[in-house]
Parts: structure tokens; C-alpha cells; sequence
């Protein structure tokens, strides 16, 4: 399959960019169904208003997620995304946990 450059319209600014032949070809191979939407610098504001960056997904802005206390059910934020199978505590049971741990 032969892929030619594309100009598109940005759905934030409403200005034309070039959907090249090189990034038509990375969708494909991804299997991606959309083509993008955004410019390169209304991306770029839109994940960095998400609190992401394009380097390991992390930034230096604070991040929180809300979640419910795996030992006594409060709900709760961390600073960090939970991973499956791993305990989150909110900050009253993680006290108590390290008060325990140190007497």
C-alpha cells in the first residue's frame, strides 16, 4: 500500500497540518483506525494540560489518582498510578502501618 502526504484541519486551532506519508504508514502498522485530530502543538498542550509527557508517560507536575484504601475502604488520592494486585492505603493506614513497623 502507497500512502501520499495529507493535509488535515486541527480540531483545537483549525489549522492545517501535514498527515505525512511516513506517519500514515506508522498508523497502519499500529493498526490505528483514526487519523489524528491535533496539530503537533495542540498535542503537545493537550498532554501536557494532561499531566503526561511524550518521554515514560511522566512529568514534573503532581499526579494524583483517586482510589479506595485497599485496608479500610476510604476513598483516597495517591500520587501514582495503582498497579494491579498491589495494596493502595490512604495516608491514615499508611501511618499506621509504619508506626506499627518501627515499635
Amino acid at each position: 500500500m502507497e500512502f501520499q502526504d495529507k493535509i488535515l484541519k486541527c480540531v483545537d486551532c483549525g489549522t492545517d497540518f501535514v498527515f505525512t506519508a511516513g506517519e500514515q504508514l506508522f498508523f497502519h502498522d499500529k493498526q490505528f483506525k483514526n487519523e489524528p485530530k491535533r496539530c503537533k502543538n495542540c498535542k503537545t498542550k493537550r498532554i501536557a494540560a494532561s499531566g503526561l509527557s511524550s518521554q515514560g508517560g511522566h512529568s514534573n507536575s503532581k499526579f494524583e489518582t483517586r482510589t479506595n484504601c485497599s485496608q479500610c475502604g476510604k476513598e483516597t488520592t495517591v500520587p501514582f498510578r495503582p498497579t494491579q494486585g498491589r495494596p493502595v492505603l490512604c495516608r491514615e493506614c499508611f501511618q499506621q502501618g509504619r508506626r506499627v513497623a518501627t515499635a
